[in-house]
């Protein structure tokens, strides 16, 4: 019998724990699903990511007004997919803050990865139909923008740290409280999707940005938050060892002129050791495959992914 498709069949929900990792600094994690974030200024707030639906990021917010009643001047997104952002309406930010990259990619691929992370990913999208639609920045920069918090609580410093997860993703670093929010950059014992990756990019000079934060908290994409420096690193080179794995993996066989499917069985038997009971490895190991294939073929910007590819994709390399 085919497996279900990607996490279709994944309908059970996941115990949310919110952390207050400093005075003001709160990370929301939930078992593997996307984690989210919220830094308090003097007299605002500034949440990081904003989650797959306006109904499942009022969830998060109403755990969030147990320590604050600030309102949201910024919602700061670190990258485009849909789990991420289809749900800012609910903070009635002031400011919706992107790479101008993601911005890029909202435009041209947004609707299809909407469509095609819905059909994924069903149980995260809680309440779609209040979705008002794409959710587009009201600011954007290139490398680096800050965000002065006001009083004692220091700055916020957004930054592009080279192409990854996607061509855009941006870090958000708190040097007052050493936390660092590294998005789908960085994952902690959970996992990684590729679909839309530059893995060579992302597992050398990219990765090594981000470690030099030098961070003490690391809230990753999914999975528990990092305490402690050796943690953290061990964090980001848990996320770089994935990437090789595939990249060691996949090459051999583009290279000897083999099959994208012998390119996946190959990579599903070398990596399901040690990663394959977190969270979405099943879920997203057909996708990272092809993408990296696609990246050996010559490839550099990540072709968009429908329903109908993901579906096809799937089909082909199962068995």
């Amino acid at each position: 019998m085919a497996k279900p498709f990607a996490s279709s069949a994944d309908l059970t929900e996941k115990v949310e724990t919110l952390e207050t990792l400093d005075d003001g600094v709160y990370a929301l994690t939930a078992e593997g699903d996307p984690n989210v974030g919220a830094i308090e200024g003097e007299d605002f707030i500034v949440a990081i990511e904003a989650r797959a639906t306006p109904a499942a990021a009022r969830d998060w917010l109403s755990k969030l007004r147990e320590h604050t009643d600030k309102p949201v001047k910024y919602l700061v997104l670190t990258h485009y997919h849909a789990v991420r952002v289809l749900g800012a309406s609910a903070f009635e930010a002031e400011t919706i803050i992107t790479s101008a990259t993601t911005k890029k990619l909202i435009d041209e691929r947004g609707k299809e990865d909407w469509d095609s992370e819905f059909g994924r990913m069903p149980r995260l999208f809680k309440e779609p139909d209040e979705i008002p639609g794409l959710t587009h920045p009201d600011i954007t920069f290139n490398d680096h923008l800050s965000i002065e918090l006001g009083g004692n609580r220091g700055q916020l410093d957004l930054q592009f740290c080279g192409r990854g997860h996607t061509a855009g993703d941006i870090a958000v670093w708190h040097d007052k409280s050493k936390t660092l929010f590294a998005g789908d950059l960085v994952e902690a014992q959970a996992a990684l999707y590729t679909g839309d990756a530059f893995h060579m990019d992302w597992s050398s000079h990219t990765l090594d940005r981000i470690k030099a934060f030098g961070a003490e908290k690391l809230v990753g994409g999914r999975g528990a938050v990092a305490l402690g420096q050796a943690d953290c690193e061990a964090a980001i080179e848990q996320t770089r060892g994935f990437l090789t794995g595939m990249i060691d993996n996949v090459r051999p066989v583009h290279e000897a002129g083999g099959t994208l499917k012998e390119a996946f069985e190959r990579t599903h038997v070398a990596l399901e050791p040690k990663f394959g009971a977190w969270p979405i490895f099943e879920h997203c190991l057909p996708f990272n495959v092809q993408r990296l294939w696609d990246e050996f073929d010559g490839i550099d910007w990540p072709r968009i992914w429908t329903m109908e590819r993901d579906r096809e994709v799937w089909a082909q390399l199962q068995d």
